[in-house]
């Protein structure tokens, strides 16, 4: 029986969760068909493009991804208190950049309301959407049905084009986090179609180098790193860039097939972070065979199974 979104996905649980959209036809979402000699390379650019559209519209932040030939990954922060924060104009603003206003909210914009009732209308509609903006729901449905839409009517055809709903895993702490960006980072190296991290096309890793490279303090539409949360009012990654960037280039070194040099010295926001090593590369690579709905430590996991209403969480517990 398929398990309800609410069950899955919790603000007072965790705002960072992992998710997954796969192609549900034999046809290739993204890559090469070599049989059939046709490319849908471009295809991942769609996503991209789709990804950093709506970025403008939800606050869904974009901490990692990888767009993958039958399916791509995303790692993303759900911002609830940037939305709470947004006043009614902005979140009609923000509604406004994809979808058609009703009327009555064209006619609120321009103060042309003539009763209190249409007043309160307005307001009840305006609420809605604010929740909206920070539902991870309705993010990735926008995404899927517009992918699937163009891709449809590129391969002329009608149809499901992804598999069923997207998965999502809870990360329940940094560690969790910090281990799932890098297996969404690392998953073309894994898969043997990149060496390194910086070229991994199509992943938020090679996204990142390249801002840096070019001196920019975070790539375009990636939630970007503040270090650590002493400061509260950084709103972004618990880590430094720097840091991710090392971390990342290390674990790749382990996963390569005669690549591992497991007597070098541990990053440093591994060594922060704690914990078993092999546990760790387990974790960056077998994220997903371990069917698991959350990934974090045992205390963070008793906090997630109240927020979740859940008497039993499927964890990998990671400690």
């Amino acid at each position: 029986m398929t398990t309800a979104r609410k069950q899955l996905i919790s603000i007072e649980a965790t705002s960072y969760y992992h998710c997954v959209s796969r192609c549900v036809r034999r046809c290739f979402l993204c890559g090469e068909d070599k049989q059939n000699q046709v490319s849908y390379e471009h295809r991942r650019e769609w996503i991209v493009n789709k990804m950093n559209s709506l970025s403008n519209l939800y606050c869904i932040d974009i901490c990692a991804y990888a767009i993958m030939s039958n399916h791509y990954h995303l790692v993303v922060n759900i911002n609830q208190t940037k939305a709470m924060a947004l006043s009614d104009h902005e979140v009609v603003e923000r509604w406004g950049i994809a979808h058609k206003l009703p009327l009555i909210i064209q006619r609120w914009l321009h103060g042309q309301l003539t009763s209190q009732s249409e007043h309160e209308k307005c307001i009840e509609i305006i609420k809605i959407w604010r929740e909206r903006l920070w539902s991870l729901s309705w993010y990735m449905r926008e995404l899927n049905y517009h992918i699937a839409c163009k891709a449809n009517k590129e391969d002329n055809c009608t149809g499901h084009f992804w598999e069923s709903r997207f998965k999502s895993q809870a990360l329940l702490d940094e560690k969790a986090l910090a281990a799932a960006m890098a297996y969404v980072d690392l998953n073309p190296i894994r898969a043997g179609i990149a060496d390194i991290p910086e070229k991994s096309d199509f992943t938020s890793i090679q996204a990142r180098i390249a801002a840096l490279d070019k001196q920019l303090v975070t790539a375009p539409y990636l939630h970007p790193f503040v270090g650590n949360k002493s400061d509260a009012k950084l709103d972004g990654i618990p880590f430094r860039l720097i840091d991710y960037i090392e971390l990342v280039d290390w674990t790749a070194r382990q996963i390569r097939p005669n690549k591992a040099s497991m007597d070098e010295n541990l990053p440093p926001v591994l060594e922060r972070l704690g914990g078993n090593i092999n546990n760790w590369l387990k974790v960056c690579t077998q994220l997903e065979k371990s069917h698991t709905t959350a990934v974090g430590g045992q205390a963070q996991a008793i906090i997630a199974k109240a927020a979740l209403r859940k008497k039993k969480l499927h964890l990998y517990a990671f400690e």
